[in-house]
């Protein structure tokens, strides 16, 4: 394990250490437990330490200060790469390298192996030198060169800020605004139903997101993308009343009924005794019911699908 102490370049990395930089890394705590490292035959191009400093201390100096390092990548793992530096390793997960911004799993291993050689402009998010842990993320450079800076003491409920997607998993989306990386749940993705977080964002994407909560001693910051949108209940009273045909898609068949989708975040229930005795739906199913109820404040339209002409 790494300690206070300078480490030889060629010192094998331990084991333990490098468990733990992949739970945090591309997939965060969902990171691929069969990932393997490289042999670690590499020579080492970081700058040098000196026996009577303590490369930790001037570390935790570069990260106190917000100062920006370019380290050179010594090497890859599925979870990001390996940078040298001072006579240390550090660890740059994959969802926060913006060189190459993991759109796919196919490709994203010869990506990674292709930054090895390069500098990169990192700044350091996290150490523990008892642990050996150096991890870094990569700063986008911008027109006068800095990347977009937004730190968790900076941000509050109801910001409206823009940041780079970095990591898309089945419960939300992060985005990188920054010196802090926020959640978007799936949630908040959209008035209307998404099945994955990848039929609305993209990695890589910039996007003006909107500050739910900050929590600042855990460093969460939760964010919501469909509240930059109208809420499509806010005007449902206006749009709807009863009586009124509407067309819309049948999203969920239950025991107790049918949920139609009438527009992107407004769905209407039909109650299995509303549905016509000579048709049955499915999901997906494109319908025509009339509404028989409208409730704005309950967020509850009620549908009939006794109406002519029904399709099957």
């Amino acid at each position: 394990m790494l300690t206070g102490e300078w480490v030889p370049p060629d010192a094998p990395p331990d084991e333990g250490y490098w468990e733990a930089l992949l739970r945090d890394g591309e997939q965060g705590p969902a990171a691929p437990a069969e990932a393997q490292l490289l042999p670690w035959n590499l020579e080492f191009s970081g700058r040098s330490a000196s026996h009577e400093i303590d490369p930790w201390e001037i570390a935790r100096q570069v990260m106190e200060q917000g100062e920006t390092i370019q380290p050179p990548v010594i090497g890859w793992n599925r979870g990001g790469v390996v940078v040298g530096w001072n006579g240390l390793r550090g660890f740059v997960p994959a969802s926060h390298l913006r060189s190459i911004p993991a759109t796919s799993r196919s490709n994203l291993d010869a990506r990674l192996q292709s930054l090895i050689g390069r500098q990169l402009k990192l700044k350091i998010i996290e150490l523990d030198p008892h642990q050996g842990r150096l991890v870094l993320s990569e700063q986008p450079f911008g027109p006068d060169g800095d990347g977009h800076k937004r730190s968790v003491e900076s941000l509050c409920p109801g910001d409206v800020c823009q940041g780079y997607v970095t990591t898309l998993s089945p419960f939300g989306a992060f985005v990188d605004l920054g010196d802090v990386e926020g959640l978007i749940h799936i949630s908040e993705l959209s008035w209307g139903r998404v099945g994955h977080p990848a039929e609305v964002l993209r990695s890589g994407q910039l996007v003006h997101v909107y500050v739910l909560s900050v929590d600042r001693e855990r460093g969460r910051v939760r964010l919501s993308l469909k509240r930059l949108q109208p809420d499509p209940w806010s005007t449902v009273e206006e749009k709807y009343q009863p009586g009124q045909l509407v067309e819309g898609t049948i999203t969920s068949v239950t025991d107790f009924g049918a949920f139609m989708q009438i527009e992107p975040g407004l769905e209407g229930l039909i109650h299995v005794s509303e549905f016509h005795p000579r048709y049955t739906v499915q999901e997906g199913s494109r319908v025509t019911a009339r509404i028989l109820s409208v409730d704005r404040e309950r967020r509850r339209i009620a549908l009939t699908l006794r109406v002519p002409h029904s399709p099957r």
